[in-house]
């Protein structure tokens, strides 16, 4: 159940959250709030696989 709830939360952040990687941004350079959608997409992802 709480796989399935990740996977899903991980869709939705695709679509709707930035990607950093593909505007190429350097971490020592990313603001507070950029730093912390990293950091949620990450926990999203590592939850959900």
């Amino acid at each position: 159940m709480k796989k399935q709830f990740f996977k899903i939360l991980a869709k939705i952040n695709k679509l709707i959250l930035p990607s950093f990687t593909k505007k190429e941004l350097d971490i020592s350079k990313a603001s507070k709030f950029q730093l912390a959608i990293i950091g949620w997409r990450a926990y999203v992802t590592i939850n959900s696989l």
